[in-house]
């Protein structure tokens, strides 16, 4: 691998197609010299990965990815290794088809792919046949490949995309190879992090091919990998005033716990105060359980409006409901001028009642809330969750976290940040009601939305992480607010 100042920049696939014309036309290095780089790092990949393996299947599209294919089965038989080549066509394309010629020159066995055939044993596939070269799904014979290959039992890797893939959007619109590696060429394509890749990739590495560093000057990227942020230590003369009063707004009836994890969340990240607006049924539980939230009894408007006074920072929608209570309460809340953090029925109000915001404001819906807010199908933000994500953010002129495997951080001028930490273990109640107080303590302490945003999906994603190391299956919200502890004070970088 070699690691470059640019190695958290993520890329379309159109922006990696230009780096490589540029390499090819600016600096001289031939199609077919990129194509024996990566299938170069492709097969140092392989003997890291599985050191053992000495019989190896190769699928190669007709493409370049086909022809990475071809240059990596001639230089495992040059090792030594057994392979046989299964192609998907005929006919190659391109510098693909001097790699082909150079695999057959050498002796190498290969043959068409027929359905009603066995697949060759091995220990390792290796996935050729695709890459980035598809943008839909497969035909019915790729398909079926693919399908044949993911339930043969023997490991995949993936050179560039696992084909079928989409690595500009990570949505699989049909049968898609499931690899154990995936090594990916020139620069991060950044399909790879977000949505259903993260069932498909298996350990994604990126290698740039030795590529001079001239070669991104001036190449702008799609999106950035999240970076590890936590806020810096307090001086030492600081007191709860300085760190903010988050009013938290929610708590129907029978949702005290919804709240009551957003509230201890804000407490956990650092507010200075953590006041609860609620059902007066709510009060006893929360003060028995958390004292030291301030809890208060709200019947309506006019209950919360001192509270609202006193509150740096509103978090709104945990348990809120979407009854006569809780739609007094949201309209009260977002007419009162105070910048917020808007989650569960806080957003479905929201789609209910349209409106941009003029205050700071962080929404963190899941596919399911983005879809109502966009007026979409769920599915339809699964297809392109970046455009999902920034569409919103432009919508609603906030800044968005769209929640999920590789959650997305969109800001309504057009940047966005892709999250790599977090665990299926974190699909459990209560983990949306952590984020918002999580997000809400730190713009509570001064952070910016873009920056508590990004830095709380972070925290909440490596508290995941951290929490999860007893395992994924049984791992509650609460689990979380310990390591949140630590990691905001810098203490363990998970």
């Amino acid at each position: 691998m070699h690691a470059q100042a640019h190695h958290r920049d993520l890329y379309t696939v159109e922006q990696v197609r230009a780096l490589d014309r540029r390499a090819i036309d600016d600096l001289g290095i031939s199609g077919l010299e990129l194509m024996s780089r990566a299938a170069n790092a492709a097969f140092a990949g392989l003997c890291r990965h599985w050191p053992q393996a000495r019989r190896i299947v190769v699928f190669c599209g007709p493409g370049n990815n086909g022809g990475d294919g071809y240059l990596l089965a001639s230089l495992a038989h040059g090792s030594g290794m057994h392979v046989e080549v299964i192609e998907l066509a005929d006919a190659s394309r391109g510098d693909a088809t001097s790699a082909r010629d150079a695999w057959q020159r050498s002796g190498g066995y290969t043959h068409r792919w027929q359905q009603d055939g066995p697949l060759p044993r091995a220990d390792v596939y290796i996935d050729a046949l695709y890459g980035t070269g598809l943008n839909r799904a497969p035909d019915a014979s790729a398909a079926a490949l693919i399908e044949r290959i993911n339930t043969a039992g023997v490991p995949v890797l993936a050179l560039d995309v696992p084909s079928g893939l989409n690595a500009d959007t990570g949505d699989c619109p049909g049968a898609a190879i499931d690899a154990q590696l995936t090594i990916s060429f020139i620069a991060a394509k950044r399909g790879l992090y977000t949505g259903r890749a993260a069932t498909k990739v298996g350990v994604l590495q990126v290698d740039t091919l030795g590529l001079p560093e001239i070669l991104w000057q001036g190449m702008p990227s799609d999106a950035s990998l999240l970076d590890a942020m936590h806020l810096p230590p307090r001086a030492r003369d600081a007191h709860k005033g300085d760190s903010g009063h988050v009013l938290a707004i929610g708590g129907d009836h029978g949702t005290a716990g919804a709240i009551r994890l957003c509230g201890e969340a804000a407490l956990r990240s650092g507010a200075g105060l953590v006041s609860v607006a609620t059902r007066g049924e709510n009060l006893f539980a929360l003060n028995s359980a958390r004292p030291e939230l301030m809890a208060h009894a709200v019947h309506g408007p006019q209950e919360l409006q001192p509270l609202l006074e006193r509150a740096t920072l509103l978090a709104v929608g945990p348990g809120l409901g979407q009854g006569a209570w809780g739609h007094a309460l949201w309209l009260t809340a977002l007419d009162s001028g105070k910048p917020l953090v808007l989650d569960a029925d806080g957003l479905n109000l929201l789609a209910r009642e349209t409106r941009s915001f003029t205050v700071p404001a962080v929404l963190t819906p899941h596919p399911g809330e983005a879809a109502r807010l966009l007026e979409i199908t769920t599915a339809q933000v699964q297809c392109d969750r970046f455009a999902a994500a920034r569409a919103l953010a432009r919508r609603y002129h906030a800044v968005v976290v769209l929640k999920g495997a590789g959650s997305l951080i969109a800001h309504p001028d057009g940047r966005l940040d892709v999250c790599t930490w977090g665990n299926p273990g974190m699909g459990s109640g209560g983990m949306g009601d952590l984020l918002t107080g999580v997000v809400a303590a730190l713009m509570a302490q001064g952070c910016c939305p873009w920056d508590a945003a990004r830095m709380g999906v972070g925290l909440h994603a490596r508290a995941g992480d951290l929490a999860a190391r007893a395992g994924e299956r049984g791992l509650l919200a609460s689990d979380l607010l310990e390591p949140l502890r630590t990691l905001g004070n810098g203490l363990e970088h998970g």
